[in-house]
């Protein structure tokens, strides 16, 4: 292979550590908390703030060590390479990959459907074709480079966060009351041992925990971002904590100030909040915003299924071709193009409510591996690389015991159901 050839399959190196953290942001700010707060609610009631900040120390501990694992191995389709690394099986790195190409694909298509959901709350259009036309139109910019489509992430990003904070602002009455509120906000001790109740607040933060994932997209561009064995592992870790005060604050906010059962009902809960707090700003606006969040995760979900499938096409574990960079636009056309197709194939034959349970319960498998993996490379190598982000070992075997909790637990709850 010629090095014209060779410099062509490489990706552009454009993404600098205040644009991946916007990157980040816009991959978990997205659709999660405009869309899930209302369930989390309904399922959590009062202890909905408790089931995001449990969420949030849930995904935290497996962020820590994709941050590890990402300065270690800052390559494309990142889950197939540390998984392969640690437990030397192609076939089974090969199917992690598959996995999260899958979930990508799952996650952008319920994201779709939620964005025609909204737009309809406008406009009396039918639902199928709009939904295709979104798919469609989010691929091209994911098509068209990784820069033109981070510079979109970032915009709809910061009005993301300018939405979740003129919630917090048109609260702060509220918010203002919890030096007399906080004890309906906190299991009194006769509820201790209520197992009923923790198993409202368990089930509130796994719907919850949706809200939080995003931070493994981020290390799947990784051989587009600058410096990124610093970089990568400093981002995902800001883009936890800043979610997480976010995310909170909205969700007290949220309790302390709407009806329970108001918000419970609402697929648009921000609007709700803002209708109800008043301000003088029309409720609408949120409704805008609700729709420019599903379609930055849409987007997102596309870039990072697409890079997944691209990286694993670069390393044999799927068709060459996907492998391929285009010299004009330097993403990876063939690639985007599978994703987009099936994108659009389950967004018009599936539930939305299926396609989320499912994205759920995929990630937790793929965050127990992840886990398991690292743990596996520091008890087994014989001296630890100098200079990189590194954790102690009782974060990843945490990890895999919590992610596996987790997903047993919800298992369980469907078989009940």
């Amino acid at each position: 292979m010629s090095e014209n050839n060779r410099k062509n399959d490489n990706l552009k190196r454009s993404i600098s550590l205040p644009l991946l953290i916007l990157y980040g942001l816009g991959t978990m700010i997205g659709g999660g908390i405009y869309a899930l707060t209302g369930k989390v609610i309904g399922v959590a009631g009062m202890y909905a703030p408790i089931a995001f900040a449990l969420s949030a120390f849930l995904a935290l501990i497996t962020a820590f060590s994709y941050a590890e694992m990402a300065a270690r191995f800052p390559l494309s389709a990142g889950e197939v390479r540390y998984v392969n690394a640690a437990f030397s099986r192609k076939n089974f790195a090969t199917l992690i990959g598959w996995l999260v190409i899958f979930m990508a694909v799952v996650s952008a298509a319920a994201l779709a459907s939620a964005t025609a959901g909204f737009i309809q709350d406008f406009i009396n259009l039918p639902e199928g074709p709009l939904t295709a036309v979104i798919v469609l139109t989010l691929g091209l910019v994911a098509a068209w480079g990784i820069t033109q489509s981070v510079a979109l992430v970032t915009i709809i990003t910061l009005i993301e966060i300018g939405g979740l904070l003129l919630i917090v602002f048109t609260g702060r009455h509220d918010l203002a009351t919890l030096d007399t509120r906080w004890t309906e906000l906190i299991p009194q001790q006769a509820e201790l041992h209520d197992f009923v109740l923790w198993s409202s607040i368990l089930s509130g933060a796994f719907l919850a925990f949706y809200a939080f994932i995003g931070f493994e997209d981020m290390v799947n561009v990784a051989e587009e971002v600058k410096d990124v064995q610093r970089a990568m592992p400093r981002a995902i870790i800001i883009c936890i904590v800043l979610t997480l005060i976010m995310y909170v604050l909205v969700a007290l906010v949220a309790v302390l100030s709407v009806p329970l059962a108001d918000l419970a009902q609402s697929n648009t809960p921000m609007a709700v909040i803002m209708d109800h707090n008043g301000e003088g700003i029309p409720p609408y606006l949120m409704g805008l915003i609700s729709i420019l969040a599903t379609v930055n995760g849409a987007l997102v979900q596309i870039i990072m299924g697409a890079r997944v499938l691209y990286g694993m096409g670069k390393g044999g574990e799927a068709p060459v071709l996907f492998g391929r960079v285009h010299h004009k636009t330097q993403t990876p056309l063939q690639a985007t193009s599978f994703v987009i197709v099936a994108a659009l194939i389950l967004a018009l034959l599936f539930d939305l409510g299926v396609l989320a349970r499912v994205t759920s319960t995929i990630i937790l498998f793929v965050f127990a591996v992840v886990n398991a993996a690292l743990l596996k490379i520091k008890w087994t190598e014989d001296v630890p690389p100098q200079g990189l982000f590194s954790i102690h070992w009782s974060i990843p075997l945490t990890g895999f015991a919590v992610c596996s909790t987790m997903l047993a637990f919800e298992i369980g709850r469907l078989f009940i159901n």
